[in-house]
């Protein structure tokens, strides 16, 4: 080893620039701010992810873009910069290599993506917006005669939560470990480790359970599928699909909903209708994606990448987010933007998300459920005076408090009550387990 911070910048390159930190409260208030500011330093940024551990963060569109889809000169695997890294880590429940379709290359990588997007295939469009709808439905009833509520604890929060658990066959006691776990280790603070090894915990005894009794579920699905994956890679890919899953979507439905409420007024109001669920997405994918900095690679041997000298298995990120917005023709214009493909939140190549449509249609049908179920929606608080959550990795609000006029409605069922005695089946967002 040499004297090297890990996945710091090579000493054959003289910087003027200290590594600027993605973490703590002060880059969650203001990323772009930040991004700016790394700008200065040309496609790729010296930044600091957590305490001693620095990287290379791609803020360029098309340095990102060529780093995504050049699988000869980079790799997934992140064990040669991992072995650098302290055990105890904040980082590595995200970044630290497992064998999932996110940590591997070539003929493995294709074997786990393979188990993935089958398994995924099997969530019907219109029963999955069935399925959300009737969450929403008793998610907003929980808190609609109050006229007060959190948009992200009691609802944004929650409704990934039941879909993915009930799909997979979570038990609903586990539910709020699996949440735990999935924020914790996305934090990247301390106690992200725990996190982890608490939600892989949940996982295995799912999939142990779902080995000895086989049921209709995704779970089920994964194990049989021709993959044949053992039970260590089943946890991991099903920890993968979780985590990949539920956070973002989360932050997604979030960023899209402060969007609508915070630009109609000073305070933010659904009054008028002047922008929709959709449209608020796709500016939300564009500027303030729910995974601003993360497509975590590692040059295979020592190179230069558009103009900058790296060296064997040094830590490159990719900013989505500041990707998206650089002054490029087209790109920092809505009016041209709007409704086209071209933005990075999916990221792009062999690794780009493969859950893209089951998360744009979850977000969307949440949104105009909640929206037109509360017509007078608005925040309780300035939108500047939001606290975001800390870490390098998401963009997400911590809360989202608002106020509406109180609906008089029965009391709602309680989610978790009716996920009881349910068969957990793929049925329910569309498919059968094979064999």
């Amino acid at each position: 080893m040499t004297a090297h911070t890990p996945g710091a910048v090579p000493a054959t390159r003289t910087s003027p620039y200290e590594p600027l930190e993605l973490y703590g409260p002060g880059f969650a208030a203001d990323p772009h701010g930040h991004y700016r500011e790394l700008r200065a330093q040309g496609p790729l940024a010296r930044v600091r992810i957590a305490p001693g551990i620095d990287a290379l963060l791609v803020t360029d569109y098309q340095a990102a873009v060529d780093l995504l889809r050049d699988t000869d000169t980079f790799t997934k695997d992140p064990r040669t910069w991992q072995a650098g890294v302290p055990a105890d880590s904040p980082v590595l429940p995200v970044l630290g290599y497992r064998p999932t379709a996110l940590f591997t290359d070539g003929a493995v990588h294709a074997r786990y993506r393979d188990a993935i997007n089958d398994t995924l295939a099997l969530i019907e469009p219109h029963l999955l917006r069935t399925e959300v709808a009737r969450v929403a439905q008793q998610l907003i009833g929980a808190f609609s005669a109050t006229g007060s509520g959190d948009l992200i604890a009691q609802y944004a929060r929650l409704l990934p939560l039941h879909v993915f658990t009930a799909a997979f066959g979570v038990p609903p006691q586990d539910s709020e470990r699996i949440v735990r776990g999935i924020a914790g280790m996305m934090n990247s603070a301390e106690g992200a480790a725990a996190a982890y090894a608490d939600l892989v915990g949940v996982v295995t005894d799912l999939v142990a359970d779902r080995r000895a009794r086989p049921g209709r579920d995704l779970t089920t699905y994964l194990l049989a599928h021709p993959a044949a994956l053992d039970d260590h890679e089943a946890v991991r890919q099903i920890t993968l699909i979780m985590s990949a899953g539920h956070d973002p979507t989360t932050n997604l439905i979030g960023n899209a909903l402060l969007h609508m409420l915070s630009g109609t007024g000073h305070t933010g109001s659904l009054h008028g209708g002047a922008t929709t669920a959709h449209e608020a997405i796709d500016e939300v994918l564009w500027r303030d994606p729910p995974m601003a900095n993360l497509g975590a690679h590692y040059p295979r041997h020592d190179t230069e990448f558009h103009g900058v000298p790296l060296r064997a298995g040094q830590l490159l990120l990719v900013s989505f987010a500041a990707a998206n917005t650089q002054s490029l023709p087209g790109l920092s214009d809505p009016a041209v933007r709007s409704g086209t493909g071209a933005h990075l939140a999916w990221s792009t190549g062999p690794h780009r998300c493969p859950a893209k449509q089951p998360a744009l249609l979850m977000a969307m049908t949440a949104i105009e459920q909640l929206t037109s179920q509360l017509c007078d929606l608005e925040l309780a608080v300035d939108a500047a005076e939001l606290v975001w959550r800390p870490g390098p990795f998401h963009r997400a609000p911590a809360h989202l408090p608002v106020r509406f006029t109180p609906l008089d409605t029965l009391p709602a069922t309680d989610t978790r009550s009716t996920q009881e005695g349910v068969d957990h089946t793929a049925t329910r967002v569309g498919g059968t387990p094979n064999g």
